[in-house]
């Protein structure tokens, strides 16, 4: 059995990516991206290494407040591992909805996407998500911030200067 085929793992991937939306939730030129939300997040839901998602009342988590920007949407959720979460991200309606996304969202110049290694059950914050991304920002992909593209194993993060 590999590490990924473990059911009860120590760790848990961590994901935050943000977007900045062109236009208003409620407009039209957005209506199809959200109209997907629910099924995308039901799909997420159920997929096979999906642990937690950050949500508000409204099932999603577009009203919660990221990097001061009202303009900016976040998603925040944990996975077993690197290969359930692209599983998810490359098929079906969420991978329409991502050959889309330049209709939906700004195109923006630094980082949108941070991963890392927590504690198996730990929900990681908005707080959290945003330091581990401007992290990733300010030093490129490390055991506390990586990326899809450089990633670091489970268990080597070593304690950083703030965070």
């Amino acid at each position: 059995m590999t590490d990924t085929e473990q059911p009860a793992s120590v760790h848990e991937l961590a994901q935050v990516n943000i977007a900045r939306l062109k236009s208003p939730l409620d407009s039209p030129q957005l209506k199809d991206f959200v109209d997907a939300l629910d099924p995308v997040n039901a799909m997420a839901d159920a997929s096979d290494g999906f642990v937690w998602r950050l949500q508000e009342s409204s099932g999603n988590a577009t009203d919660v407040p990221v990097l001061g920007d009202e303009w900016l949407i976040v998603n925040l959720s944990t996975w077993r591992d690197a290969d359930a979460l692209t599983s998810f991200m490359y098929q079906g309606r969420h991978r329409e909805l991502l050959s889309r996304r330049r209709e939906f969202f700004e195109r923006l110049k630094e980082a949108v996407t941070a991963l890392w290694w927590v504690p198996a059950g730990h929900r990681p914050t908005v707080a959290e998500a945003e330091e581990r991304l401007l992290h990733l920002r300010s030093h490129g992909p490390t055991e506390h911030a990586f990326t899809l593209q450089r990633p670091f194993p489970p268990g080597k993060a070593r304690p950083e200067a703030g965070g």
